[in-house]
């Protein structure tokens, strides 16, 4: 099963939980937030009170946060208190990750690792017995619109193998891409969530499917499913 994870990356700010609530109920399964500090990532994104406040708006949707950040056991209860579900940090960062994982653990979140596309997959290897999550990227991490980089596939097949031999229930996959021809094969990779990096409006509508839209990319699950929120969502 392919799960889709829209990013609010590429979302008109001005209406953001309408926009986040309308992809929620076309059939989109989390809400991807994409945390970039200038540092870890030359870009800026958006933080803590955005996330709050996203939270506040739609308190029964799944947010997934993916912290492009070089510090992020500084900011891990911050960001679990703020509304996240899964949190997800960078295995090229410069903090402890055994006790940033932990950190995300004792948080009550699901925990998640990134690594870049020239990180060798081996790198993830070592905390995988910690993860529910494994973020493989298809881009160079902090700006859309990159082509995607097929090596993400190779890393797939080999964690997928991976995790096969240590009998480990985990789902890995692949994210950052914004080209609908690369779906097929992500998923015959082993990708089981697709990122959208753009909330794509067609005729008015939001569509979290793809059904006919552009911009869908893979990205990741984990093990012991996810914590999907379900039913009919509008903003507070």
């Amino acid at each position: 099963m392919v799960l889709v994870c829209p990013s609010v990356l590429s979302a008109d700010f001005t209406c953001l939980g309408e926009d986040c609530a309308r992809v929620l109920n076309a059939g989109a399964d989390m809400i991807h937030f994409d945390v970039m500090d200038g540092h870890f990532v030359d870009n800026l994104s958006f933080g803590l009170p955005v996330l709050e406040t996203l939270h506040h708006a739609l308190p029964q949707a799944v947010m997934d946060v993916h912290l492009m950040i070089s510090h992020p056991l500084r900011f891990v209860h911050r960001f679990a208190e703020a509304g996240a579900d899964y949190i997800t940090v960078h295995v090229e960062t410069t903090d402890d990750l055994s006790a940033t994982l932990a950190a995300i653990h004792g948080c009550g979140c699901k925990r998640g690792m990134a690594l870049n596309p020239d990180t060798p997959v081996e790198a993830v290897f070592p905390y995988l017995d910690q993860l529910e999550l494994v973020l493989v990227m298809g881009v160079v991490p902090g700006h859309g619109g990159q082509p995607f980089d097929p090596r993400a596939l190779d890393k797939l097949r080999a964690l997928r193998a991976e995790c096969a031999v240590r009998r480990q229930i985990l789902s890995p996959g692949a994210a950052a891409a914004k080209r609908v021809q690369w779906t097929k094969q992500r998923a015959t990779a082993g990708a089981a969530l697709r990122f959208s990096q753009a909330f794509t409006r067609r005729e008015n509508r939001l569509s979290a499917r793809g059904l006919g839209g552009r911009n869908f990319c893979p990205a990741y699950a984990g093990r012991n499913g996810f914590p999907l929120k379900r039913g009919a969502f509008a903003t507070r």
